[in-house]
């Protein structure tokens, strides 16, 4: 196989057009009483700027330390996450459109490690995000609870 390298440092993104106000989308994920019913399944508290939080996914037995850098309401949403060896960090960012809609974007930074690690990190940080922003469109557009978090790795 050819030898591989990265040229510049790698960025995961995902993006959705969400029909619902800017402020009421990041709301949505700065309160954890609707985050868990896309995301997570508990936060030790809300997304406030300068918290640091835990995150669970109990269907999947694991958590993540999670360090609120920064917090415009309706407009940005950053933080860092992981072990404190290695946090990478995410932008939500919350762009108004047309008849009440919103781009929210998720960009993902910061990885470490070796290419192939780094590969399989990407990837499965756009996977994870594009579940959640499908499974957030479905909870405010319509009000269903997809459960598509729980269900994209099965265990």
């Amino acid at each position: 196989m050819q030898r591989l390298e990265l040229t510049q440092a790698p960025v995961a993104s995902a993006s959705m057009i969400v029909r619902r106000p800017a402020a009421e989308v990041c709301e949505a994920f700065t309160d954890p009483s609707v985050t868990t019913r896309f995301w997570f399944s508990r936060s030790s508290g809300r997304m406030v700027e300068g918290a640091e939080l835990r995150w669970e996914w109990e269907v999947y037995g694991v958590s993540v330390q999670v360090w609120v850098k920064a917090l415009e309401e309706g407009r940005l949403i950053r933080f860092e996450w992981g072990n404190y060896e290695r946090p990478t960090q995410v932008d939500v960012t919350f762009t108004p459109q047309p008849a009440n809609a919103t781009l929210v974007e998720v960009t993902e930074t910061g990885f470490q490690g070796s290419g192939d690690e780094t590969l399989r990190w990407v990837n499965d940080t756009v996977g994870g995000f594009t579940t959640v922003l499908c499974a957030l469109k479905a909870l405010l557009e319509h009000g269903i609870e997809l459960g598509a978090v729980a269900d994209h790795h099965p265990v």
